[in-house]
């Protein structure tokens, strides 16, 4: 950390690495005013780069002077003094009430408003609210506060920065701290080679589109009105795929909002027009709701001949037996489940506080020749990801596009698989000869504490690791990886909380703990039905508090 930090100017360097990369891969989708910043910046006296790289890392728009102290820029007037030409950031901004909030002290609201004695002992909220009616109109810094010792600075330029971050990102989620983290070694990324089709946008048209649906789902997080909302929301499919996944995933949580308000003509419509994962079901249970049975019915008959997923399936065979029974029609063979072992307990509730279901099961269950690990969902994702470390961080176009990527960009897309076939089958070929221990040893080793969507490396002891190659039978892990790569999104999740082994025997056997009242959730049901059926040792346990003598 030291070493970094040696280098006060880190955070600019790292900004004039953004603008490199974006200038020499999206040039041609940019502005003439982004392709202005870019040539312009790096001319600029350094203090004045670095005070508007910290003013556009920081939060808000307007800053005092006074506030903005940094050893290695110095004076901030002096700083400011060459970025004004630019009109990147401006001297005394217009401001409004809530922006001057944010800038001033208690004291100083009650000096320059001459607030009562009562008055100024009130919450900055509560004088903010009384202050609104009679101060509504936005005014220049200096008029709202007339003697004040202070210079204040807005930074328009905050807009374009944030462009340029999506631009290089693929996302406005990550920022500059990004950088940060890398460097002190916090977190680390895969290496990928970039090529020259590497880049997250294609199109000017992406970044505005993808601006267009962020400000769209901003609006409706803030509580916007729905009519605007939806008016705004573009019902037409962007031509970047990944892009369109996010628009289809918004039109499914506001799908999601009119249902709870019970609207469910209009929950239907957007269901009906959404293709994001689930909205087919909840189309059906609108109508459901709704008691239009006959459309439901006609809805999940089609589901039932070509279902989305195992999740869909699983839904509409809950469904299906209450609309039949609604509509009067003949009930069908009830569908028999695989047989999963049971294992009840009665413990006595811990004294102490602090205590975990999973812990208390399996601190009871664990012996000496057959330790229990709790894994949940960190162990088959890290063999998983550790034999397949290859196809995944695979470079190919759109999966990678900046060096800050915890996994590709195409996860979740529906064609994730098929464009790695090849390679995936190369890395589940090796469960059948046996190099697979080898693999996945080396991926530990190697790749020990770097980024990735599988493997949870906090959770993987090498003991657990070897435990685990050492019992769990090659067919169960390539069964376990075909399913993952069937929905990575849904399949990710749900695998049991526990695991036992018996390092003698080489087997093991996975327990899901429900404790009192704890039912299974769907995603747990999908995965034990699976493992059953494919002859995996898998049991349920359920707990109960023993009752203390009387």
């Amino acid at each position: 950390m030291r070493k970094v930090l040696e280098n006060e100017f880190y955070y600019l360097d790292n900004f004039h690495q953004v603008l490199e990369w974006i200038a020499g891969r999206y040039s041609d989708l940019l502005t003439d005013e982004e392709q202005a910043f870019i040539a312009t910046f790096p001319s600029l006296p350094q203090a004045s780069r670095a005070l508007l790289v910290r003013m556009v890392m920081r939060k808000g728009m307007v800053f005092r002077a006074s506030k903005l102290n940094y050893a290695e820029i110095g004076c901030a007037v002096e700083a400011a003094r060459h970025l004004l030409p630019t009109g990147w950031v401006q001297c005394d901004p217009v401001i409004t009430l809530d922006e001057l909030f944010e800038l001033l002290l208690k004291a100083e609201i009650g000096s320059i408003f001459s607030l009562s004695l009562h008055e100024k002992n009130a919450r900055k909220a509560e004088q903010l609210a009384a202050l609104r009616e009679a101060f509504g109109d936005a005014r220049a810094f200096s008029a709202w506060y007339r003697d004040s010792p202070d210079t204040v600075y807005s930074i328009p330029v905050k807009a374009l920065c944030d462009r340029l971050r999506l631009i290089f990102f693929g996302n406005l989620r990550q920022d500059w701290t990004e950088f940060v983290l890398s460097d002190l070694g916090l977190f680390q990324y895969e290496k990928v080679e970039f090529s020259a089709s590497s880049r997250g946008f294609r199109a000017r048209r992406d970044v505005d589109d993808y601006l267009a649906l962020h400000q769209c789902k901003e609006r409706f997080r803030a509580g916007d009105a729905l009519p605007e909302v939806l008016a705004s929301l573009p019902r037409d499919q962007f031509d970047n795929e990944w892009i369109d996944s996010r628009r289809e995933r918004l039109m499914f949580q506001i799908a999601q909002h009119v249902e709870k308000q019970k609207d469910w003509g209009q929950a239907f419509a957007l269901y009906a027009c959404c293709n994001y994962p689930g909205a087919r079901a909840r189309a059906i249970r609108v109508l459901e709701k709704h008691e239009r049975h006959a459309e439901a019915h006609a809805l999940l008959e089609r589901a039932q001949a070509a279902p989305e997923s195992d999740a869909e399936r699983q839904q509409l065979l809950r469904i299906a037996p209450r609309l039949r029974r609604k509509l009067g029609h003949q009930p069908l063979p009830s569908r028999r489940n695989p047989f999963v072992a049971r294992l009840d307990l009665s413990l006595p509730m811990p004294p102490e506080p602090g205590w975990w279901v999973e812990g208390i099961v399996r601190d009871h269950l664990a012996r000496a020749d057959a330790p229990v690990y709790y894994v949940e969902n960190a162990l088959i994702n890290s063999l998983f990801g550790l034999l397949c470390w290859r196809p995944i961080f695979s470079a190919i176009p759109g999966a990678f596009f900046h060096p800050f990527h915890r996994g590709p960009a195409d996860l979740h897309s529906a064609d994730f698989y098929r464009r790695r076939e090849r390679e995936f089958r190369a890395c589940l070929d090796q469960l059948d000869d046996g190099r697979y221990h080898d693999t996945i040893r080396a991926n530990y080793d190697g790749k020990r504490g770097i980024q990735s969507p599988f493997v949870a490396w906090e959770a993987l002891s090498a003991d657990l690791l070897e435990m685990a190659l050492a019992c769990i039978p090659a067919p169960h892990l390539k069964k376990w990886c075909e399913r993952i790569l069937l929905d990575i999104k849904a399949n990710r999740n749900g695998f049991p909380d526990l695991i036992q082994f018996w390092p003698v025997e080489r087997r093991y056997n996975m327990i899901e703990v429900k404790g009192p009242g704890d039912r299974l959730q769907d995603n747990q049901l999908r995965w034990i039905e699976y493992c059953a059926a494919h002859q995996m040792p898998i049991s349920v346990c359920y707990l109960q508090w023993a009752q203390p003598c009387s």
